[in-house]
């Protein structure tokens, strides 16, 4: 990443200040300077800037009001270190009133320890469990007890994008600041203490094929162990982790017994080539997403403001590329699991866009089915609901992470009118982070369960937020559903209005 300093000086050197490239820039510094200097801990509670900081602590506590109104369930953990990425894992155990899940996040350090790819635990409480008063009782200097660390690993280099492959529940692959990909066997890694000399952790496997530094664009095919990268070099690469792995397909669960639990096979310094390396972008390809109906075909979006779909069946060029999808560099992209013909694109031009692939251009220019705006912000991560066809989630910059439903853009707004300003489309704002939210993902085992984490290092000085939450099922539910089941308490809350 580049230095902050040309970064200003770049800003400086244009009429319109350039969006700021995802991440910070890491600062190492010499044993000595660090000793001089605050402890991250320390760092977390240095006072805030007094205008920026009354303006965001006002609109927090506000939102801090509404919890119980608004949420089922709610974890707030703070993080010592910032952390780029989160995914949820496989779920572990189902228990009565919560199941036990993996959850992987990461430790974005100053250099002071070592950067990690942290493996957690996570109790995830069940629908309609907790007592609005446990959901508005969090500490947010404080962890979640619902988040207990399993185990670390060293990572090489500081974790920008983390994902799951789907055919093995063990494997996760990392992007850092370097051209190749790290694949991990979590359940075979050891468990690492982060203490600075230590040794980075020894990936199991490495992929080659970028030329410069592949960061954030990551994604793991859903129906084929497949791999695919941008970076930038301005490729999109593809690997199968089929031409290094044994045992791709057996579940750890099945293995037999005394079986090592790795699924790559054991070779120092494994790696392996590409299967392809597709040309056709400008600039820094900063997303990638495979087809979720075709593990040939895939798209890309990066810096030149282009959306591209590609195609390996016919090549290494792009099947389709559309210039000018957004007005400024694309950040993000989302291929919806239920509907193969419906891409979303988030952007620095703070707005999400839709997409049909039947029509994607006209005039020559990006045609969008749909403009979503509503961020304050450049958009950071965009992603399908995976219970719901219509629904999206979008975080960005502006510390926000809104949850939207296309089949509601048509609608008007009736019954009071609550909010008639909201943009069409969306219908909950989650407003828990107090700093840019860099990701979240939906949860697949319970879906209306999402996890977003934030880098508060513009709030608070260092440090992030992990939260963990359900919006109230009486959000998004049928209204005459709700309706029903609301008019059985009907005579309740007369009973206890005229008592009061």
């Amino acid at each position: 990443m580049p230095p902050m300093e040309e970064e200003e000086e770049e800003a400086a050197a244009t009429p319109t200040p350039l969006p700021k490239k995802r991440g910070r820039p890491r600062k190492d510094k010499p044993k000595e300077e660090r000793e001089r200097e605050e402890t991250p801990a320390e760092k977390m509670r240095e006072k805030k800037q007094p205008h920026h900081a009354s303006t965001v602590d006002e609109k927090y506590m506000q939102w801090k009001s509404l919890v119980p109104v608004l949420y089922d369930w709610l974890a707030n953990h703070n993080l010592l270190w910032p952390s780029l990425s989160c995914r949820w894992g496989p779920q572990l155990e189902q228990g009565k009133f919560k199941n036990r899940q993996r959850l992987y996040l990461s430790e974005q350090t100053d250099g002071s320890v070592p950067n990690t790819l942290v493996i957690a635990n996570c109790e995830v409480v069940k629908s309609r469990v907790a007592a609005a008063e446990h959901v508005a009782e969090f500490n947010e200097e404080a962890r979640s007890p619902f988040v207990k660390k399993y185990k670390t690993i060293i990572h090489p280099g500081e974790v920008n994008r983390i994902r799951e492959l789907p055919q093995n529940n063990n494997i996760v692959a990392t992007h850092t600041d370097c051209p190749e990909v790290f694949i991990w066997d979590v359940e075979a890694q050891p468990n690492r203490h982060a203490v600075l000399g230590a040794a980075d952790s020894r990936p199991d496997l490495v992929l080659t094929g970028h030329q410069e530094n592949a960061e954030f664009a990551l994604a793991m095919c859903p129906s084929e162990p497949l791999v695919l990268s941008g970076g930038r070099d301005k490729s999109v690469v593809l690997w199968s982790i089929q031409d290094h792995v044994s045992t791709l397909t057996t579940d750890a669960a099945t293995k037999p017994a005394g079986s090592s639990g790795s699924v790559i096979k054991s070779a120092d310094n494994s790696s392996i080539g590409p299967r392809g390396i597709f040309q056709g972008h400008e600039d820094t390809v900063e997303d990638v997403q495979f087809c979720p109906s075709s593990a040939q075909e895939f798209c890309s979006v990066g810096d030149d403001s282009c959306l591209i779909l590609w195609d390996a069946r016919v090549g290494l060029n792009p099947t389709v590329k559309v210039e000018k999808a957004h007005n400024a560099d694309l950040h993000c992209v989302d291929w919806n699991p239920h509907d193969s013909n419906l891409i979303l694109t988030g952007s620095a031009d703070q707005s999400v866009r839709m997409f049909d692939r039947r029509n994607l251009i006209s005039n020559g220019v990006g045609s969008p089915i749909h403009k979503f705006e509503s961020h304050k912000a450049a958009v950071l991560c965009v992603q399908w609901s995976p219970d719901r066809p219509s629904v999206f989630g979008s975080s960005a910059e502006d510390g926000l992470l809104n949850i939207w439903d296309y089949e509601k853009v048509g609608e008007t707004r009736e019954h009071g009118g609550r909010t008639p300003h909201s943009p069409p489309g969306l219908f909950f704002q989650h407003a828990g982070h107090r700093d840019k939210v860099v990701d979240f993902h939906w949860n697949a085992a319970d879906p209306w369960t999402i996890v977003s984490v934030s880098d508060d290092c513009d709030t608070s000085g260092g440090g992030g937020t992990l939260q963990i939450w359900r919006m109230s099922d009486l959000i998004y539910r049928p209204e005459e559903e709700v309706v029903a089941e609301l008019e059985k308490f009907k005579s309740h809350v007369i009973e206890c209005t005229s008592k009061s």
